[in-house]
Order: C-alpha cells, then structure tokens, then sequence
C-alpha cells in the first residue's frame, strides 16, 4: 500500500518553494527512470532535457502560458520527441543489443530489417506521433517515481514548443519538446496541497469481466 499511499500524496503542484533544491541523488534517481521507461520496441525515439539555470527558465515562462512553476521549481523536466527516426537509428538500438546480449547478427536481422520497413511505411508525422505515445509513457512514469520520491511534481501540456525548441537549442540535436514536467517541492503555501483528491469511485474507473 506504500505507494498507493505516495499516488495519494502527489498533486500536479501549483505553487514550488524555489529555495528548495532536489539533491544529485535524487536527480540521477530520475535520470535512471526516464532511461528505464518501457517504449515500443525499446527503441527510446524520446530524450529529456533537464533545465535548471534560472535565468534560461525565467526566460521560458512566457512560453509557457505565464506558469510560474517552470522557474520556481527546482529543475524544469523537458520530454522531447525526435524529430524523426531513420534507419540510422535502427541501426544502433540493434547495434547495442548484440552488445550488450550478445546476440548474433543472424537472429537480429529479420527484426532489424521488420523495424526498419515498419518505419518506412510511416509518414515523418506518424512516426512523430509515435514517438509522442512514448512520451507519455514517460511522464507517467516519472511522475509516479517522483510521488514515491516524495517530490513534486506537475505535468503541462500548456506551453509554446516551438519556442522552447528555438531557446533551448532542440532542432540542432533532431528533438522537439512535447511535455513538461517542473520538479521540486511544494510550497508551504499552495493551498492545493490540502485540497481532497477527486476521483470516481474505484469500481466505476474499471471494469472487471
């Protein structure tokens, strides 16, 4: 029950105490999340961005629909997509398995060579939809390890990717920004924090047969 109990806890933060810092401990525990998040076929076609200089982040405030969360909290998290995915990058998600498992060429090739057709078919803006349902996947991860972390945490669709693409530098590295997620600890003060959660009734949110 320990981390039904941690999901109790977490709220999407509305106010962070900025003198509040998270440590490196707790900020590698959120590297090696993100790293471990499960995606189609682990061919991990996203990236976060990790932004905690101040004054780049007051710079993306107005980018981000005046949510003062993105400088306040201690590090603003930034999920990217790629822009696209080529053949390439097949290449090296198989290159690594046989690194690293050691698995020889000829049981990696048909699935190599299936991956690289599938992403063929698609269109560049399919495979950046794709590539964006991995995301999600990431953010719910990282917020529930945030939660059992005991830090906050608050998800935001709400903001001008394109902008934060241009201030953070993302198209020179092939990468677009789709989610965001500012981590750090609440302030004593977000009168959030002690609002009750709002949630149907477990047994009408499933459905058992």
């Amino acid at each position: 029950m320990d981390i039904i109990n941690s999901l109790k806890w977490r709220y999407a933060t509305k106010k962070f105490d900025a003198t509040k810092i998270i440590s490196n401990e707790k900020l590698n525990i959120i590297k090696e999340a993100f790293n471990l998040t499960a995606t189609s076929f682990v061919l991990q076609t996203i990236n976060m961005v990790i932004v905690s200089d101040k004054e780049v982040r007051n710079s993306l405030v107005e980018h981000s629909y005046n949510q003062l969360q993105v400088k306040e909290a201690s590090h603003l998290l930034v999920i990217c997509i790629q822009d696209n995915i080529t053949d390439e990058d097949v290449d090296k998600h198989f290159d690594n398995v046989s690194n690293i498992r050691n698995t020889p060429e000829h049981i990696l090739a048909p699935f190599r060579s299936d991956l690289k057709t599938m992403m063929q078919r698609m269109t560049e803006h399919e495979r950046q939809q794709w590539s964006v349902k991995q995301a999600y996947i990431a953010l719910g991860n990282l917020m529930t390890v945030c939660a059992v972390e005991k830090i906050d945490a608050c998800p935001m669709e709400g903001f001008k990717a394109d902008s934060y693409d241009e201030i953070l530098n993302l198209k020179d590295k092939n990468l677009k920004s789709v989610l965001l997620l500012p981590v750090g600890y609440r302030a004593e003060d977000d009168m959030f924090a002690s609002f009750k959660k709002v949630r149907k009734n477990v047994n009408n949110a499933v459905i058992e047969y």
